[in-house]
């Protein structure tokens, strides 16, 4: 019988992240050997099939257009490119292709179209196949899972509060949405935040809520340290310190007692050490190789090293959920409807972003 709850309230998930430390990483660890073998890691390669330009104002990303980052724009690659970057990664010991496109959302069309052909690529590799592409419909959903596609990936980024803190240019709502859109098709969901953006440990809190009271939860909830990139509007934000990023892990583990738990950005800042006692609180997943779309990633040898050390070994494709099928274009019994769904356009301004975007106005 399962014990994962979805009821869930900010008091209760404060309670526990307040836990004195070594209470909380032993509960944290049970919980973790109940549902996981404590030794094996996924491991996922992150590629940017399609970089920079991005009309959104996330005050955390280097991609956005209306920042001075020097992050250099490309146009969508092509399935080979992607292919061969797919296959490095499969030697490397990545079970997991995950191809992030810097868009607000998913339009119909020929690039879209590209992307369903790599994920069909990808998928008769044996490789898990992701995808983080912004908001998607219903349709598209059913067209990506249709190709093959495994997990797609939309994170909540913060608490729904915080979250007006940090975009202005899209709804809290949206993701939601986004996700529903997913839970329609047999995709798995991949849906998590960043901690470090000047939030509270009660947004922190809230964020977790938002993920753990959906039902089913995520199979997947990335945490990530924010990485400060110079000209973002949180460029000057200082790095959470390990025991955050500890705490949040294993807060993260009680909570989605089945959900892979996956360190994502910041590991550059952490030690193996620090790392290790990460895996320990409920980490079982980790993205391999030297980036992450734009900012800094532990080298792939250097992980493999670490997992040497440790005792842990890399999961093996497809072993949380059966291969899905690939079903090619010219079968495909879903087809594009030209769809212009009214995202969400806040109309409040954020400060910082606002500054940041001025900033790099007089620069250019």
């Amino acid at each position: 019988m399962s014990t994962t709850r979805h009821n869930w309230t900010k008091e209760e998930i404060l309670d526990i992240y307040n836990k004195p430390l070594m209470e909380l990483l032993y509960e944290a660890a049970t919980v973790h050997r109940l549902h996981h073998d404590p030794n094996t890691v996924q491991v996922s390669t992150l590629v940017s099939i399609k970089t920079g330009g991005c009309s959104e104002d996330c005050g955390y990303c280097p991609q956005a257009a209306r920042y001075n980052t020097g992050v250099e724009g490309n146009d969508l690659m092509s399935v080979q490119q992607v292919k061969a970057q797919a296959l490095r990664a499969k030697s490397n010991g990545s079970s997991r292709v995950c191809m992030g496109a810097a868009w607000r959302n998913v339009k119909d069309g020929e690039e879209f179209d590209q992307v369903l052909e790599m994920v069909r690529t990808i998928n008769k590799l044996d490789m898990e196949v992701c995808c983080t592409l912004g908001m998607i419909t219903e349709n598209q959903a059913k067209r990506l899972a249709e190709a093959g596609l495994y997990a797609y990936n939309h994170n909540l980024d913060s608490s729904e509060e915080y979250y007006k803190q940090v975009i202005s240019t899209r709804g809290f709502e949206d993701r939601l949405q986004t996700i529903d859109n997913v839970r329609k098709t047999n995709v798995t969901v991949c849906s998590g935040g960043i901690i470090g953006m000047g939030e509270k440990v009660e947004d922190r809190a809230g964020m977790l809520v938002s993920l753990s009271t959906l039902n089913p939860q995520p199979e997947s909830v990335p945490i990530n340290a924010l990485v400060a990139v110079e000209g973002t509007p949180l460029e000057n934000e200082e790095p959470v310190s390990i025991w955050e990023m500890i705490r949040m892990v294993a807060t993260t583990r009680i909570v989605m007692p089945e959900t892979q738990v996956r360190l994502s950005a910041g590991r550059t800042q952490m030690t193996r050490e620090g790392q290790a006692m990460c895996f320990f609180a409920g980490a079982n997943s980790i993205f391999a190789g030297d980036k992450l779309l734009t900012t800094p990633n532990p080298d792939v040898n250097e992980d493999m090293k670490m997992f040497e050390e440790l005792g842990l070994t890399p999961q093996k494709p497809f072993a949380k959920k059966v291969q899905p099928q690939t079903v090619e274009a010219s079968e495909s019994q879903y087809q594009p409807l030209g769809e212009n769904p009214k995202w969400t356009r806040p109309d409040h301004k954020i400060e910082r972003n606002e500054a940041a975007k001025l900033k790099a106005k007089a620069v250019k």
